[in-house]
């Protein structure tokens, strides 16, 4: 799974989500994308289970683009603590996504395939998602 090799902060602040994405939002690498149409916390298990997931159902033909980082840390408190005694040691991490944000990114493989990839693929995610193109772009 996708995580930091070291961090400048170890316990950052949960923010918002505020807007549409401005970065990330074009087809760049590849020539079919999924886009993310909600905002969500993105974590690494649900991107690699993504990853996993589009791989198998193309057999390993054309390449395949990761978009997104889980650069976040979410802390979490033991189970049966106690409230008070400070913020909770770092449990897992997570890519914050904007709607409009492309998360994955294929190329050399037909649009039916990429398409059929990328839908089976949106099963995996907590959010509904959306397949374009670049021509359409």
């Amino acid at each position: 799974m996708l995580s930091p090799k070291r961090t400048k902060f170890r316990k950052p602040h949960r923010g918002r989500f505020r807007g549409t994405a401005t970065r990330g939002n074009k087809i760049v690498f590849g020539e079919y994308a999924l886009q993310a149409l909600e905002p969500v916390w993105l974590t690494s298990r649900q991107i690699e289970a993504t990853r996993r997931s589009v791989t198998r159902f193309v057999k390993r033909t054309g390449k395949l683009w990761i978009r997104v980082f889980p650069d976040k840390s979410i802390s979490c408190k033991p189970p049966e603590t106690r409230m008070g005694a400070g913020k909770g040691a770092p449990d897992y991490w997570v890519a914050v996504i904007k709607p409009g944000h492309i998360l994955f990114e294929i190329g050399g493989v037909s649009e039916t395939l990429a398409y059929n990839a990328f839908k089976n693929a949106s099963y995996k995610l907590p959010i509904k998602t959306k397949f374009i193109s670049k021509e359409f772009q």
